[in-house]
């Protein structure tokens, strides 16, 4: 039997943090999470198209539970806000959804100095996870789920020249972004259960998903996504999967089950040798302590 949407409990009383859940997966799974009757907060940079988002759920659901705070993970300050002001709002949090992110831009740097897709799809996240650990420890049987991709497969992580400073390829950024999101997820997990945290750390990834990412696409791929892919609600189904499903442990991996991964019901699926080496893992994290200045589970 697949796992579905409805397999999973009423959420009542449990609230759930998304990054970019104004459009594409991350709003498809803020819509089955307040369908369950969770309370979600998008957080998303631009808060006239997440008030949109928010109107578009209470439209369909008129008593959910929804809020919008500005969160643009492109900036370590706004990451910063953020959790300020969601801790002064709210003492617990059950569910951290790491959404958020952008796919083969042209070159740019975040106000920080990092290559935009590291520190949008990896280093915002690296960083609010850390700031919002106190909240999500003591909140019972919390979860973080770190999205990653078919493209974690692309590349290796480049230690020397993570921002790409030497010659820029879109694509292996983004492949190196998304690897870096799962080996987190796998490091976080293996540090919460070594501190003694009841917080699972799990992944997901979407397959081949229609969904706003593909905009830098050539057009002649995107018309073949949807032969091979399929819609950004059932893409969305990992992650709620990953969220919710009672059979999940920490450091699993989920994502579409048939045709190479890219669509089809939710699993637990594998990843490749290095998004699972621990040496790496540990390199990255430091690296990313010191990136962003946050640092946690040491």
């Amino acid at each position: 039997m697949s796992w579905t949407i409805h397999d999973a409990e009423d959420q009542t009383g449990r609230i759930a943090i998304i990054t970019g859940a104004n459009i594409g997966l991350g709003f498809d799974t803020a819509l089955e999470l307040a369908r369950k009757n969770c309370h979600v907060v998008l957080a998303c940079r631009n808060l006239v198209k997440s008030e949109h988002a928010k109107q578009e759920i209470l439209r369909q659901l008129p008593a959910a539970l929804i809020e919008c705070i500005a969160l643009d993970l492109n900036s370590l300050k706004s990451v910063r806000k953020f959790v300020d002001t969601y801790s002064k709002k709210h003492d617990t949090l059950d569910l951290l959804i790491n959404n958020a992110g952008i796919m083969m831009p042209p070159y740019s740097l975040s106000e920080d100095g990092f290559e935009s897709q590291l520190a949008t799809n990896y280093l915002g996240h690296f960083a609010l996870t850390g700031l919002l650990l106190p909240l999500l420890a003591k909140t019972p049987t919390s979860r973080v789920v770190s999205l990653s991709s078919l493209a974690h497969k692309w590349v290796g992580f480049r230690f020397e020249d993570p921002h790409f400073k030497r010659g820029y390829s879109k694509r292996s950024a983004y492949g190196q972004s998304k690897l870096a999101c799962l080996m987190f997820a796998y490091e976080l997990d293996r540090r919460l259960r070594a501190a003694g945290l009841n917080t699972y750390s799990v992944a997901a990834h979407p397959g081949v998903s229609a969904t706003n990412l593909a905009q830098n696409f050539p057009k002649i791929l995107t018309a073949l996504f949807p032969l091979v892919g399929q819609s950004s609600a059932a893409g969305a189904l990992p992650t709620l999967y990953a969220a919710l499903g009672e059979d999940i442990q920490g450091g699993d991996y989920c994502g579409p089950r048939s045709l190479g991964e890219m669509r089809g019901a939710p699993v637990k699926v594998g990843s490749n040798r290095a998004s699972r080496n621990e040496a790496d893992a540990k390199r990255l994290w430091e690296m990313s302590e010191n990136m962003t200045g946050v640092r946690y589970l040491g």
